[in-house]
Protein backbone atom coordinates (compact mmCIF):
# COMPACT_ATOMS: atom_id res chain seq x y z
CA UNK A 1 0.00 0.00 0.00
CA UNK A 2 1.63 3.52 -1.10
CA UNK A 3 2.08 5.42 2.10
CA UNK A 4 0.39 8.70 1.20
CA UNK A 5 -2.99 8.00 3.00
CA UNK A 6 -5.19 7.04 0.81
CA UNK A 7 -5.23 3.45 1.18
CA UNK A 8 -4.40 2.49 -2.34
CA UNK A 9 -2.84 -0.30 -3.79
CA UNK A 10 -0.25 -0.08 -6.44
CA UNK A 11 0.24 -3.32 -9.30
CA UNK A 12 3.07 -4.34 -7.63
CA UNK A 13 0.70 -4.79 -4.17
CA UNK A 14 -2.12 -6.08 -5.72
CA UNK A 15 -0.08 -8.85 -6.71
CA UNK A 16 1.68 -9.36 -4.14
CA UNK A 17 -2.16 -9.10 -1.93
CA UNK A 18 -3.39 -11.57 -4.64
CA UNK A 19 -0.91 -14.27 -5.71
CA UNK A 20 -0.87 -12.85 -9.26
CA UNK A 21 1.83 -11.69 -11.79
CA UNK A 22 2.49 -8.35 -12.42
CA UNK A 23 2.12 -8.76 -15.97
CA UNK A 24 -1.50 -10.63 -15.85
CA UNK A 25 -2.68 -7.70 -13.56
CA UNK A 26 -1.26 -5.21 -16.29
CA UNK A 27 -3.03 -7.17 -19.18
CA UNK A 28 -6.34 -7.25 -18.02
CA UNK A 29 -6.35 -3.76 -16.38
CA UNK A 30 -4.86 -3.10 -20.40
CA UNK A 31 -7.97 -4.99 -21.25
CA UNK A 32 -10.25 -2.94 -19.70
CA UNK A 33 -11.32 -5.45 -17.03
CA UNK A 34 -10.07 -4.27 -13.94
CA UNK A 35 -10.20 -0.41 -14.08
CA UNK A 36 -7.82 1.60 -11.59
CA UNK A 37 -9.04 4.07 -9.80
CA UNK A 38 -6.73 6.37 -10.37
CA UNK A 39 -2.86 7.32 -10.94
CA UNK A 40 -0.55 8.28 -9.04
CA UNK A 41 1.65 11.45 -9.62
CA UNK A 42 4.21 8.95 -11.47
CA UNK A 43 2.22 8.18 -13.64
CA UNK A 44 1.58 4.83 -11.98
CA UNK A 45 -2.10 2.80 -12.10
CA UNK A 46 -3.62 2.23 -8.28
CA UNK A 47 -6.62 0.30 -7.02
CA UNK A 48 -8.43 0.35 -4.11
CA UNK A 49 -9.84 -2.59 -2.14
CA UNK A 50 -12.48 -3.06 -4.35
CA UNK A 51 -10.12 -4.03 -6.87
CA UNK A 52 -8.37 -7.11 -4.72
CA UNK A 53 -12.17 -8.38 -4.85
CA UNK A 54 -12.86 -8.05 -8.54
CA UNK A 55 -9.21 -9.12 -9.41
CA UNK A 56 -10.76 -12.65 -7.14
CA UNK A 57 -13.48 -12.52 -9.70
CA UNK A 58 -11.93 -12.10 -12.81
CA UNK A 59 -9.36 -14.81 -11.84
CA UNK A 60 -12.42 -17.04 -10.81
CA UNK A 61 -14.07 -16.68 -14.24
CA UNK A 62 -11.08 -16.71 -16.30
CA UNK A 63 -10.07 -20.31 -14.65
CA UNK A 64 -13.26 -21.54 -15.78
CA UNK A 65 -12.68 -20.95 -19.49
CA UNK A 66 -14.55 -17.55 -19.86
CA UNK A 67 -13.08 -15.22 -22.79
CA UNK A 68 -12.35 -11.54 -21.45
CA UNK A 69 -15.42 -10.57 -23.36
CA UNK A 70 -17.79 -12.41 -21.14
CA UNK A 71 -16.07 -11.52 -17.71
CA UNK A 72 -16.39 -7.71 -19.25
CA UNK A 73 -20.37 -7.92 -19.25
CA UNK A 74 -20.51 -9.75 -15.71
CA UNK A 75 -18.26 -6.25 -14.18
CA UNK A 76 -20.41 -4.31 -16.07
CA UNK A 77 -23.80 -5.96 -15.13
CA UNK A 78 -24.68 -6.68 -18.77
CA UNK A 79 -24.86 -10.51 -17.86
CA UNK A 80 -25.69 -12.42 -14.67
CA UNK A 81 -22.43 -14.95 -13.28
CA UNK A 82 -25.44 -17.60 -13.92
CA UNK A 83 -26.67 -17.02 -16.84
CA UNK A 84 -22.69 -16.44 -18.23
CA UNK A 85 -22.48 -20.13 -16.71
CA UNK A 86 -24.96 -21.45 -18.34
CA UNK A 87 -23.44 -20.46 -21.59
CA UNK A 88 -20.06 -21.50 -20.58
CA UNK A 89 -21.70 -25.01 -19.84
CA UNK A 90 -23.48 -25.40 -23.19
CA UNK A 91 -19.76 -24.45 -24.75
CA UNK A 92 -17.93 -26.92 -23.03
CA UNK A 93 -20.62 -29.75 -23.52
CA UNK A 94 -19.90 -29.41 -27.24
CA UNK A 95 -16.55 -29.31 -26.60
CA UNK A 96 -16.56 -32.26 -25.01
CA UNK A 97 -18.68 -33.92 -27.72
CA UNK A 98 -16.33 -32.85 -30.31
CA UNK A 99 -13.10 -34.46 -28.37
CA UNK A 100 -14.74 -37.36 -27.78
CA UNK A 101 -15.31 -37.61 -31.35
CA UNK A 102 -11.64 -36.90 -31.93
CA UNK A 103 -10.60 -39.42 -29.51
CA UNK A 104 -12.68 -42.02 -31.28
CA UNK A 105 -11.61 -41.11 -34.54
CA UNK A 106 -7.86 -41.52 -33.42
CA UNK A 107 -8.95 -44.46 -31.41
CA UNK A 108 -10.10 -46.00 -34.98
CA UNK A 109 -7.14 -44.68 -36.93
CA UNK A 110 -4.78 -46.64 -35.11
CA UNK A 111 -6.48 -49.79 -34.59
CA UNK A 112 -6.95 -49.54 -38.71
CA UNK A 113 -3.23 -48.61 -38.76
CA UNK A 114 -5.06 -46.26 -41.50
CA UNK A 115 -2.92 -44.14 -44.04
CA UNK A 116 -3.12 -40.53 -44.14
CA UNK A 117 -5.92 -40.67 -46.66
CA UNK A 118 -7.88 -42.96 -44.75
CA UNK A 119 -7.85 -40.91 -41.55
CA UNK A 120 -9.18 -38.53 -43.54
CA UNK A 121 -12.19 -40.37 -44.91
CA UNK A 122 -12.75 -41.88 -41.12
CA UNK A 123 -12.53 -38.13 -39.48
CA UNK A 124 -15.22 -36.97 -42.66
CA UNK A 125 -17.62 -39.63 -41.92
CA UNK A 126 -17.45 -39.26 -38.39
CA UNK A 127 -18.32 -36.00 -38.32
CA UNK A 128 -20.95 -35.77 -40.69
CA UNK A 129 -24.42 -34.21 -39.18
CA UNK A 130 -27.22 -37.03 -38.12
CA UNK A 131 -28.88 -35.74 -41.30
CA UNK A 132 -26.27 -36.30 -43.58
CA UNK A 133 -25.76 -39.73 -42.20
CA UNK A 134 -29.44 -40.34 -42.62
CA UNK A 135 -29.43 -39.10 -46.35
CA UNK A 136 -26.70 -41.85 -47.32
CA UNK A 137 -28.85 -44.20 -45.37
CA UNK A 138 -32.11 -42.94 -47.40
CA UNK A 139 -30.14 -42.96 -50.94
CA UNK A 140 -29.26 -46.71 -49.97
CA UNK A 141 -32.83 -47.47 -49.19
CA UNK A 142 -34.46 -45.56 -52.28
CA UNK A 143 -32.26 -47.03 -54.90
CA UNK A 144 -32.60 -50.48 -53.27
CA UNK A 145 -36.45 -50.20 -53.72
CA UNK A 146 -36.82 -48.00 -56.29
CA UNK A 147 -39.26 -49.16 -58.96
CA UNK A 148 -40.16 -52.52 -57.10
CA UNK A 149 -43.99 -51.95 -56.12
CA UNK A 150 -44.83 -55.62 -55.54
CA UNK A 151 -42.04 -56.05 -52.58
CA UNK A 152 -43.68 -57.64 -49.18
CA UNK A 153 -44.78 -54.59 -47.99
CA UNK A 154 -43.51 -55.56 -44.71
CA UNK A 155 -40.24 -55.44 -45.95
CA UNK A 156 -40.67 -52.58 -47.67
CA UNK A 157 -41.73 -50.70 -44.18
CA UNK A 158 -38.38 -52.22 -42.64
CA UNK A 159 -36.34 -51.33 -45.43
CA UNK A 160 -37.51 -47.31 -45.06
CA UNK A 161 -37.46 -47.47 -41.17
CA UNK A 162 -33.99 -48.23 -41.53
CA UNK A 163 -32.02 -45.30 -39.56
CA UNK A 164 -28.88 -44.19 -38.49
CA UNK A 165 -28.24 -43.06 -35.12
CA UNK A 166 -24.99 -42.24 -34.25
CA UNK A 167 -24.41 -41.13 -30.62
CA UNK A 168 -23.03 -37.73 -29.87
CA UNK A 169 -20.39 -39.12 -27.80
CA UNK A 170 -19.37 -42.68 -30.03
CA UNK A 171 -17.18 -44.95 -28.42
CA UNK A 172 -13.85 -45.58 -31.25
CA UNK A 173 -15.59 -49.04 -31.84
CA UNK A 174 -18.97 -47.28 -32.77
CA UNK A 175 -16.48 -44.90 -34.65
CA UNK A 176 -15.39 -48.15 -36.68
CA UNK A 177 -18.62 -49.66 -37.38
CA UNK A 178 -20.06 -46.66 -38.62
CA UNK A 179 -17.28 -46.13 -41.08
CA UNK A 180 -17.42 -49.58 -42.11
CA UNK A 181 -21.33 -49.30 -42.46
CA UNK A 182 -21.03 -45.68 -44.41
CA UNK A 183 -18.25 -47.34 -46.48
CA UNK A 184 -20.87 -50.59 -47.43
CA UNK A 185 -23.49 -48.53 -48.40
CA UNK A 186 -21.64 -46.38 -50.73
CA UNK A 187 -20.07 -49.68 -51.88
CA UNK A 188 -22.20 -50.10 -55.80
CA UNK A 189 -21.15 -54.13 -55.32
CA UNK A 190 -23.11 -53.88 -51.91
CA UNK A 191 -25.87 -51.98 -53.06
CA UNK A 192 -26.68 -54.75 -56.44
CA UNK A 193 -26.82 -57.41 -53.84
CA UNK A 194 -29.25 -55.65 -51.81
CA UNK A 195 -31.21 -54.45 -55.00
CA UNK A 196 -30.97 -58.00 -55.78
CA UNK A 197 -32.10 -59.34 -52.73
CA UNK A 198 -35.42 -57.40 -53.45
CA UNK A 199 -35.84 -57.90 -56.81
CA UNK A 200 -36.25 -61.54 -55.73
CA UNK A 201 -38.65 -60.54 -53.07
CA UNK A 202 -40.65 -58.74 -55.72
CA UNK A 203 -40.78 -61.29 -58.57
CA UNK A 204 -42.13 -64.11 -55.57
CA UNK A 205 -45.08 -61.77 -55.41
CA UNK A 206 -48.50 -60.94 -57.16
CA UNK A 207 -50.26 -58.06 -57.32
CA UNK A 208 -52.61 -57.74 -54.17
CA UNK A 209 -50.82 -60.69 -52.24
CA UNK A 210 -51.37 -60.37 -48.76
CA UNK A 211 -48.25 -59.12 -46.94
CA UNK A 212 -46.02 -60.95 -44.82
CA UNK A 213 -45.16 -63.88 -46.48
CA UNK A 214 -41.28 -62.95 -46.20
CA UNK A 215 -41.57 -62.57 -42.43
CA UNK A 216 -43.26 -65.90 -42.15
CA UNK A 217 -40.68 -68.31 -44.47
CA UNK A 218 -37.97 -66.36 -41.67
CA UNK A 219 -39.66 -67.55 -38.98
CA UNK A 220 -40.10 -70.95 -40.68
CA UNK A 221 -36.40 -71.10 -41.33
CA UNK A 222 -35.92 -69.88 -37.38
CA UNK A 223 -38.02 -72.26 -35.83
CA UNK A 224 -36.02 -75.44 -38.05
CA UNK A 225 -33.06 -74.39 -37.72
CA UNK A 226 -32.82 -73.87 -34.78
CA UNK A 227 -34.01 -77.23 -33.08
CA UNK A 228 -31.18 -78.92 -35.73
CA UNK A 229 -28.38 -76.04 -34.52
CA UNK A 230 -29.49 -76.64 -30.80
CA UNK A 231 -28.88 -80.72 -31.65
CA UNK A 232 -25.70 -80.49 -33.29
CA UNK A 233 -26.44 -80.68 -36.89
CA UNK A 234 -23.66 -80.34 -39.02
CA UNK A 235 -24.77 -78.33 -42.20
CA UNK A 236 -22.44 -79.41 -44.34
CA UNK A 237 -23.41 -83.54 -43.16
CA UNK A 238 -26.23 -85.55 -44.31
CA UNK A 239 -28.36 -85.12 -41.17
CA UNK A 240 -29.41 -81.21 -42.45
CA UNK A 241 -30.84 -82.12 -45.88
CA UNK A 242 -33.84 -83.46 -43.82
CA UNK A 243 -33.85 -79.53 -42.58
CA UNK A 244 -34.05 -78.27 -46.44
CA UNK A 245 -35.67 -80.69 -47.66
CA UNK A 246 -38.59 -79.59 -45.50
CA UNK A 247 -37.84 -75.83 -45.68
CA UNK A 248 -37.37 -75.88 -49.99
CA UNK A 249 -39.34 -78.83 -50.77
CA UNK A 250 -38.12 -79.84 -54.20
CA UNK A 251 -37.20 -75.85 -55.28
CA UNK A 252 -33.86 -75.54 -57.27
CA UNK A 253 -31.12 -75.71 -54.83
CA UNK A 254 -28.89 -73.49 -57.19
CA UNK A 255 -31.98 -70.81 -57.74
CA UNK A 256 -32.23 -71.04 -53.58
CA UNK A 257 -28.91 -70.45 -52.61
CA UNK A 258 -28.69 -67.44 -55.27
CA UNK A 259 -31.31 -66.07 -53.43
CA UNK A 260 -30.51 -66.71 -49.84
CA UNK A 261 -26.78 -65.55 -50.62
CA UNK A 262 -28.30 -62.26 -51.97
CA UNK A 263 -30.42 -61.80 -48.78
CA UNK A 264 -28.42 -63.55 -46.16
CA UNK A 265 -25.22 -63.89 -46.89
CA UNK A 266 -21.56 -62.93 -44.28
CA UNK A 267 -21.74 -59.70 -46.10
CA UNK A 268 -25.27 -58.93 -45.38
CA UNK A 269 -24.88 -60.21 -41.26
CA UNK A 270 -22.09 -57.88 -41.05
CA UNK A 271 -24.03 -55.04 -42.24
CA UNK A 272 -27.07 -55.87 -39.59
CA UNK A 273 -24.39 -56.29 -36.99
CA UNK A 274 -22.81 -52.89 -38.04
CA UNK A 275 -26.53 -50.86 -37.97
CA UNK A 276 -27.12 -52.79 -34.37
CA UNK A 277 -23.52 -51.49 -33.09
CA UNK A 278 -24.24 -48.29 -34.48
CA UNK A 279 -27.54 -47.67 -32.96
CA UNK A 280 -26.57 -49.36 -29.78
CA UNK A 281 -28.93 -51.93 -29.91
CA UNK A 282 -29.07 -55.69 -29.62
CA UNK A 283 -27.43 -57.99 -31.95
CA UNK A 284 -29.80 -59.00 -34.94
CA UNK A 285 -31.02 -62.14 -33.82
CA UNK A 286 -31.01 -65.94 -35.29
CA UNK A 287 -27.91 -64.86 -37.81
CA UNK A 288 -26.59 -67.93 -37.06
CA UNK A 289 -30.04 -69.79 -38.88
CA UNK A 290 -29.73 -68.12 -41.87
CA UNK A 291 -25.74 -68.72 -42.07
CA UNK A 292 -26.37 -73.15 -41.24
CA UNK A 293 -28.54 -72.69 -44.37
CA UNK A 294 -26.07 -71.16 -46.26
CA UNK A 295 -23.44 -73.33 -45.22
CA UNK A 296 -26.15 -76.18 -45.98
CA UNK A 297 -26.72 -75.07 -49.57
CA UNK A 298 -23.50 -73.92 -50.43
CA UNK A 299 -22.18 -77.91 -49.30
CA UNK A 300 -24.44 -78.96 -51.75
CA UNK A 301 -23.64 -76.78 -54.44
CA UNK A 302 -23.38 -78.77 -57.99
CA UNK A 303 -24.33 -82.00 -56.01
Amino acid sequence: MIDDGTGLLTIGELARATGLSVRTIRYWSDEGVLTPVTRSAGGYRLYDAGGVARLELIRTLRELGLGLEDVRKVLAGERTVAQVAAAHVAALDAQIRSLRVTRAVLSAVARRGATAEEMTLVNKLARLSAAERQRIMEEFTAETLDGLDTVDPDIQERIRRTAVHLAEDPTPEEVDAWVELAEMLQDPGFRAQMRRAVEFNAADRRPGDPGGRSMWFAQRLVELVGPARARGVDPTGEGAQEVLDELFGDADRAEVLERMTAGFDERVARYRHLLSVVNRQPAPPHAEDFAWVVTALRARAGR
